[in-house]
Parts: C-alpha cells; structure tokens; sequence
C-alpha cells in the first residue's frame, strides 16, 4: 500500500510542469522577502543558505547580501564577487553592484568604486556625482574642467554632487558669478531650500545672512516692502531682492511686476534682464498677457529650457505667429529639432504665406504616431488611417522569449504580485533585443495579461507597427457597456484608461489614485454620491466594474461640466474641471493651442497623449480615417466667474 502511494506520488511530480515546480518554492521567495522587510535576519540567513532551482531563487541571495551591505560589519567581499560572477550581465548583479557602489562611497573607499564603477550598466544620478567625487578623491583634475563645462546644466543634479561642487567652489575653481546663477536658478524652483548649500559656498564677504535669505524667499512681498533705501548698494542685497522677486512672481507675477517697477532702476542692466525673463517664464505660466513682452524686455540672457520652452508658448497663447517662428529659430538645435517645435514652427510660416517652407517642416514628423506627427500629416491632407501593419515574428522569436531567464524572473515575479522587481526584470531583459524578440515578449505579456509591459515592449518596435500590440483594448466586455450606458465615445474612454493605468487592474498611484481609471478615494466617494451608489467604501476602488463605473461616470460628468468638450474633460481629469476652466482664454481658442499651453507639464503631456490615444483607437474601432485636428476643435472662451 504504501509502495503504491509513493509511486503515484513520483508519478504526479514527475507530471508538474516546469511553472508548477516553480510554485512549489514560492513559499520560501515570499518568506525571504518578508525577512528582508522586518529585518529577520537569523530567517533571512537559514533560507539563503538553502538551493532549489527556482527561478528567483537568486533574489534570496541578493536580498541577502544586500542586507549584509547595510550591516555596520565590512563587506563580504568575496560573496559579493561570487555572486556577481555567477549572475552575469543580470539585474540583480545591477543592484548589487549598485548596493555595493554606495556602501564604498559610505566607507569613503574610492578606489575600490572606481574599480567596481566601469562595471556597471547603467549608473544612476546619485553614482555618477559619486564617481565624479571619487575621481577628485583619487587626484583626477580633469574633474575641475568638467564641472565648469557642464555648470549650468547641472543646477538640479543630485545631492550627492553637493560634495564636489562644495570641495571646488571653496578651493576657487567655481567663482562667485557662477555660484550666484545657480543659487538664482535654485530659486526660480519648486525647491528654493536646495539654494542653502550654495550660499555657504559663497565667499564669508560676498554672502548674505542666512536668516535674510530666508525671510526674502519666504515671504516675499513682505521683504520687498520693507526694503532698506541702501539694499542696492551691494551685489548681496541686490540678488537678495531678486531673490524675493522671483519666489513672488511665481505665486503672482502681477504682485512681483507692481513691485519691480518701483525699484527696477536700482538693479544693474544684467540683473533687469534676469528679471524679465523670469517674469516672462511665470507671466506664461499664469496667462498673463504681457509674458511674451517681458521676455523681449530680458533681452539676450541665457534663458533655461523650461524659459526657452515656454518664450514659444506666450507668443503660441496669442497667436503671434511671427514671434512663435523668432522664439523657436532662437532655440539650440537639438531642442529646435523637437516634434513639437518642428510642428509649431511649420503653423508659423503657414500663417506668415510661407506654404513651401511649412510644407517641408511637416514632413519632417508627418505619419509619426504621436500627437505632432498626426497633426503635421493633417496640415498636409492626410487623416490617421487604421493600422495594417503588424510586425513579424517567428516560432524561433516565441522560443527565444519564452525561454529567456530575464523574462522567466519576471513572470514569476508577478505572478507573486511583485510588481516592481518585476518591471525591472521585464525592462532589463529588453536591452539590445531585436525586433522579432522584441514583438514575441510583448505577445507573452498580453497572454500573461501584464498588458502595461506588452504596450510599453510593443513601443519599442517599429513605430509604423504593431498597433494591435501598441493600443491594445483588453476588458472590453466589461467596458463598452458601461460607456454606452454613460453616453460617451468608446476611443476616449480607452485612449483615456490606457494613459492612466495601462490596463493593470492592481494599478495605484504616488497619490493614491487606483485601478483601471486611476479613481482618487474622495473623488470615487463624490461619483458615488452623485449617482446614488449607496455604501460605497474606498476599497471598492479595487473592483475593475466598481472602478470602471465610477470612472467613467466622473468623465461624463466632467464632460457635461465642461462644454462637452474632450480636451478641456481629458484636463480636468488630470488636474481637476476647475483648473481645465481657468486655463481657457478670453476668447476662442484652437484646441491645439490650448493643449500645447497648460502650465501643469504632467496635465499638458497627459492632454496631448489621451486625445492622440482616442484617434487611434477610433480608427481601429471604426475602420475608418480619423482626424486629430477634428476631435481637437475649437475651446470656447471662458467666462468671467473663471478668471
């Protein structure tokens, strides 16, 4: 008897499925990563020490030594080049390289970093001003030179930078001019405090007291109007001023211009023309008419990007075509050569009667699947057509990705709804890939239903291909119900679903938006409430039908409350209906225009892809030519209780 059931139960094993082996160890992953979590060692240590041929057995032994990386004892040197050995080329040899990189930078043991650092792939922010400082360590010079080359685009560099910029400023090889612009672009931030570390840089003779500073940036309009008659009379009190300027002119630009005017003859020309653009960035930013004069009143001062960008934007608001051309001729080449730029450039020499020259702009993008591309094939006769092309793929293509380890760690890993090591896993094993491999992961993925890493592998492809793995439309049984129930258009209900959680069902946000339609819990809680669901609980959010109704009966209220209008629905989607209704003009405005100029980045990037999106999925829906142009249309201006 017993031989019996000991043989049906070699029997049975010897059945399993390579997955179904997989799962018999799932136990012991899970463990050792709740180990990890609270800090078991003793438990972490017993099951490392164990092998089986799991497929993320590996993560056991990396969240193990990454653990002794964290311990005040040395390193285990020779465990940490063993595993590396024995994991080549793999994510997990990345970040352990990566753990080790920092525990070197910690114990200040830079030669050691600068043997290990060539080594890795791909370094993020932090290691390389880590490198950078292990060099200086180490005697390299040329790091001086690369500094000051590279100073003006490193204003937002890691803090771990902090240390080199500090050891050259106060040995002089950063002066006093160079430090001042870079506490002034710290200022015209969102984190004004970064601006600390640089005032101590500063000379004892040339820097202003710290408590000053704060007062100025602070509380702005309360400095500038108890300004001594005698603050100009020193570089300090003057950028101090300026200092107080900006951080007004970013919560009101009319408040900072009223005071500007009555002090702006005490500032040297180079300060002026600081100011203005400035007041230019911010006046565009806040919808002021005068932003495309004040940037002209800032002269030739280097502008940032994000001013450079927004130059183009305050003349776009007023269709001031001919400032629109100037502003983006007057762009370095490689951001004059953005889509954007080249579709918007193209419109200004179409209104100027330049036809050949716009012509040759819009050819430059036309046909790309993104928002310029399809508006630039517009302005040359040409609608989105439905996708015909599919990408090829082999059984040679299927096998490879099947079998390929990087994406056998990561299935598993989501299987285990480890959805972050899994991301990684998934992204890492893309590199390099050619595009058969490349369509054959993707089609693994959607049968896998991690449609997220199906669309983003499929994105990688041949931008002309691919589309049904591209713009893919999964749950739509559930779906099309509720948006035929709702009134609404089913490709902007999609287009919209797709930018907001890709289709992951587990999906949630920083700011704890969830599921299919990324629903806030206060506003599932205010839906709920406007259309009579009774007992609604935040936790309901996770139901994909509970998600989806309440999603889409947000859209259609939006929608109702907004002009019927997508583009201004799709913005206050993102940014709420109350901000989509401020950022209309006083009179009517092309639906491009009004997209390219939300002041919020995420909102404006959000806009443009969901309504691109809706093109794409209507003329796969439909099987017929969609235009952008069309679904874009005209923003009725806004009224006077919006101002």
């Amino acid at each position: 008897m017993a031989k019996g059931l000991w043989a049906a139960l070699a029997l049975a094993l010897a059945s399993l499925s390579p997955a179904a082996w997989a799962q018999l160890g799932d136990e012991r992953i899970l463990a050792a990563r709740e180990a990890l979590r609270t800090g078991d060692r003793a438990t972490l240590e017993r099951l490392s020490s164990a092998r089986d041929p799991h497929v993320l057995d590996p993560y056991v032994r990396y969240w193990r030594l990454s653990n002794l990386l964290a311990r005040p004892e040395p390193a285990p040197a020779a465990e940490l080049i063993e595993f590396l050995l024995y994991e080549p080329d793999s994510l997990l040899a990345e970040r352990l390289r990566t753990d080790w990189l920092r525990r070197m930078a910690r114990d200040r043991d830079w030669s050691g970093f600068l043997q290990l650092y060539p080594d890795l792939r791909e370094p993020d922010a932090e290691l390389r001003c880590l490198q950078r400082n292990a060099r200086l360590e180490n005697g390299d010079m040329t790091v001086i030179a690369e500094v000051q080359d590279r100073w003006m685009d490193l204003v937002d560099a890691n803090s771990a930078c902090e240390t080199v910029f500090r050891t050259l400023a106060l040995a002089g090889h950063i002066t006093p001019d160079q430090l001042w612009w870079r506490i002034r672009r710290q200022t015209d931030s969102r984190n004004p405090a970064a601006a600390r570390a640089t005032l101590s840089w500063l000379p004892v003779s040339e820097a202003p007291a710290l408590a000053e500073f704060e007062r100025a940036t602070k509380s702005p309009a309360a400095y500038l109007d108890r300004l001594p008659p005698n603050f100009s009379t020193t570089r300090v009190g003057r950028e101090v001023a300026l200092a107080a300027l900006t951080r007004l002119a970013r919560e009101d630009v009319a408040a900072a211009r009223v005071r500007f005017d009555r002090i702006e003859e005490r500032f040297a020309a180079e300060e002026r023309s600081y100011l203005y653009a400035v007041l230019g960035h911010q006046g565009a930013l806040q919808g002021s008419a005068n932003a495309s004069a004040w940037f002209r009143a800032a002269g030739k001062i280097p502008l940032s990007a994000e001013q450079r960008a927004w130059r183009v934007r305050a003349a776009l608001r007023t269709e001031d075509w001919r400032g629109v051309q100037a502003a983006i001729e007057a762009l370095p080449a490689n951001e004059q050569a953005l889509p954007e730029w080249t579709y918007w450039l193209g419109r200004a020499q179409a209104a100027q009667g330049r036809s050949t020259e716009a012509q040759a702009q819009f050819r430059r993008v036309a046909g790309q699947p993104h928002f310029y591309g399809l508006l630039a094939a517009e302005e040359l006769g040409e609608t989105f057509a439905p996708p015909t092309r599919a990408g090829a793929v082999t059984a040679d293509d299927i096998a490879r990705a099947e079998s390929d380890a990087g994406l056998r760690r990561a299935l598993a890993l989501y299987r285990l709804d480890m959805r972050t090591e899994g991301m990684r896993e998934w992204n890492w094993a893309l590199r390099g890939q050619d595009d058969g491999f490349l369509i054959a992961a993707a089609r693994v993925a959607v049968r896998n239903e991690i449609y997220d890493r199906a669309i983003n592998t499929a994105e990688r492809t041949d931008p002309q291909a691919n589309y049904d793995l591209r713009f893919l439309a999964p749950y739509r049984q559930l779906i099309e119900p509720q948006v035929r129930q709702q009134g609404l258009d089913l490709a902007w209900v999609y287009g919209l679903m797709r930018q907001e959680s890709r289709f992951i069902v587990p999906a949630r946000s920083s700011s704890g938006a969830q599921g299919l339609m990324q629903v806030m819990p206060t506003t599932g809680k205010w839906v709920a409430n406007k259309i009579g669901l009774r007992n609604y609980q935040a936790n309901m959010l996770s139901d994909p039908d509970t998600n989806v109704l309440l999603g889409t009966s947000y859209m259609r209220l939006i929608l109702e409350d907004l002009d019927s209008h997508p583009v201004l629905a799709s913005a206050g989607y993102n940014a709420g209906p109350g901000r989509a209704r401020r950022w209309r003009e006083d009179r009517p405005l092309e639906g491009a225009i009004y997209a390219e100029t939300i002041p919020f980045d995420e909102t404006r990037d959000y806009v443009k892809k969901v309504m691109t999106n809706a093109v794409i999925y209507a003329a796969m829906f439909e099987a017929r030519p969609q235009s952008l142009k069309a679904r874009l249309g005209t923003i009725a201006p806004r009224m006077s209780a919006d101002r």
